[in-house]
């Protein structure tokens, strides 16, 4: 027999199963193990490449510019949407050129973009590295271009590659 080569996600997937059971019953604890099973054999397929993030102080100061633009963002949408502005008027799609190119960093970029309110990844070309994104409340598109690109590309790149 094959070893499993996530038993992490397999125990969190098997704990997490079982607490969010009504009750810990035989069959349930036999369901939350096929679960955890078929996870971490999934994440055997999917054949991800080892990611060795690097520099910690970088993922430091990444960590606070998040945590502080999500806090901004949110009292920003709340305002909007409180205020009776109407946010038709600002909404719009933003194309930005991304030189990042690591998947994990991508993804990481993609999690970033879409935990902050009032913007969401649209869509991203692997092949002119583009991303479009839409901002509820686009004001200076040069503003948000240089926001992705120096806060959070920049660190990253740092990060990741």
């Amino acid at each position: 027999m094959r070893r499993l080569r996530y038993p992490t996600l397999a125990f969190c997937m098997f704990v997490g199963w079982l607490m969010l059971a009504e009750r810990v019953t035989p069959g349930q604890v036999v369901l939350a193990a096929l679960v955890a099973v078929g996870g971490a054999w999934m994440m055997t397929r999917l054949q991800l490449a080892p990611v060795a993030p690097k520099r910690v102080r970088v993922m430091a100061r990444l960590f606070y510019y998040v945590s502080t633009d999500i806090i901004r963002s949110n009292f920003a949408v709340a305002r909007i949407i409180l205020g009776g502005r109407p946010a038709w008027q600002h909404s719009n799609f933003l194309l930005i050129p991304l030189e990042l190119r690591n998947r994990a960093g991508l993804a990481l970029l993609g999690c970033i973009i879409t935990a902050t309110p009032g913007t969401i990844w649209v869509s991203y070309d692997p092949a002119s590295g583009e991303l479009l994104l839409h901002i509820l409340d686009l004001i200076d598109e040069d503003a948000w271009t240089s926001t992705i690109k120096n806060r959070y590309e920049r660190l990253l790149m740092e990060i990741f590659e």
